[in-house]
């Protein structure tokens, strides 16, 4: 069991460094998409999401030493964080007050951290502790997730569904994800998703749903929960050796993207209004190339591409530029509204590590348009980014903690 002490009235270190080579370690948004946190070498930075798409708001900067996990809690201040130089404890802190609020040790790494209203969960490779948010005590320790190396797991933040997805024991074959009740404590399904092992798994905002992608990265599926069922089924494309880094909901489960490997975002759509009139696009186009000689050549190569060709192909396409793909750095996506506008998102770790904004067109889908290319070791414009942050003193979020 984690070992864990209180530091309410400890300080948090927040010595300032020198300028030099700054390296994007961690990208999370928060809850609600509302904020980012990015881990970093030197420390870590919070950032607002909600304003415009040119330029990033600084909640807070912390230097000191380099961070490999952050995760802000809605838009609160409190902040769960894992040092790079100790991955086995986790530190809990109030970033307004610069306050230890306590601190958690575990026999293994802390891979992965998820916050909801109530529950902390730290997931290791071979287990999964819940803590209580009120006390930080541990209220279960989910132990038939063993081999879980990439420390994957999905949480919601409903107040009302307070779910938690994780891979079974076993499952580095079969791909099996089960739910799991963290306020009930208690087992909901077991869903044999894919057959090869699992790589990325997010719940929709009520956890009705939960999406899931294997290591081969070409099919998505979406199933209904907690009946297990399947709902949905979207192929990514046929491009083989593609690691699939995450998968989000849009706040009304009606879109669906993704972000890997390669330079392409995809958005699927689970609207059924929407597929309905796809699928009429389709058939009209259909009808159209028959009337051409260029069909049969069509009709004939197409029992060869069902990915790129199928009925539930991708809804909308974002591409990031040859630079932002750079580097060993992993992705983190979301949709969320800025303004009015629903815009795509997408964090990216590394020596890069940039953040970048499309416009998504809801009612046609298509292309998504470049909003914004952002630095995330400083928050400006990546043209204008060429030097490191230095030490800035942490400004008071508006939203109550």
């Amino acid at each position: 069991e984690p070992h864990s002490s209180s530091g309410a009235s400890a300080g948090i270190s927040a010595a300032p460094v020198e300028s030099g080579s700054v390296s994007v370690l961690h990208v999370s948004f928060n809850q609600d998409c509302s904020s980012l946190a990015v881990g970093l070498s030197n420390g870590y930075a919070l950032y607002s999401v909600s304003s415009s798409g040119d330029k990033l708001d600084e909640l807070h900067r912390w230097c000191s030493e380099a961070v490999s996990i952050v995760e802000r809690h809605y838009s609160s201040s409190l902040v769960a964080a894992v040092m790079l130089a100790q991955p086995r404890r986790l530190r809990v802190m109030h970033f307004k007050k610069g306050t230890e609020i306590c601190s958690c040790n575990y026999q293994e790494p802390v891979l992965t951290v998820r916050l909801s209203r109530q529950r902390l969960v730290v997931c290791l490779a071979d287990s999964l502790h819940l803590h209580s948010l009120q006390d930080m005590k541990v209220v279960h320790t989910v132990r038939d997730s063993t081999g879980n190396r990439q420390g994957l797991c999905a949480l919601c933040s409903d107040q009302d569904a307070c779910m938690l997805a994780y891979p079974a024991n076993g499952s580095g074959g079969t791909g099996e994800a089960r739910v799991f009740d963290a306020m009930a404590l208690r087992q909901l399904c077991s869903i044999p998703a894919h057959n090869s092992p699992l790589a990325a798994l997010a719940f929709n905002s009520t956890a009705t749903r939960l999406a899931t992608a294997s290591e081969k990265g070409t099919v998505i599926r979406v199933y209904s929960v907690p009946d297990g069922e399947r709902v949905a089924e979207f192929r990514r494309g046929v491009k083989r050796c593609v690691q699939l880094h995450s998968l989000a909901f849009s706040r009304d489960s009606s879109l669906l993207a993704c972000c890997s490997n390669t330079e392409t975002l995809h958005v699927f759509c689970l609207d059924p209004q929407q597929q309905h009139l796809e699928k009429q696009q389709q058939q009209q186009q259909q009808t159209n190339q028959q009337q051409s000689w260029a069909s049969w050549a069509y009709r004939a190569t197409s029992a060869y591409l069902p990915a790129a060709l199928s009925q539930d192909r991708d809804f909308a396409t974002a591409r990031l530029s040859t630079g932002s793909r750079s580097g060993p750095g992993r992705s983190v996506c979301a949709l969320a509204y800025i303004g009015r506008q629903l815009r795509l998102l997408c964090a990216m770790s590394g020596d890069v590590g940039q953040l970048a904004i499309y416009d998504v067109d809801e009612r046609l889908g298509g292309d998504c348009q470049l909003a914004g290319l952002l630095d995330l070791r400083g928050g400006r414009a990546a043209e204008d980014a060429t030097a490191a942050p230095v030490a800035v003193a942490a400004t008071v979020v508006p939203e109550n903690a």
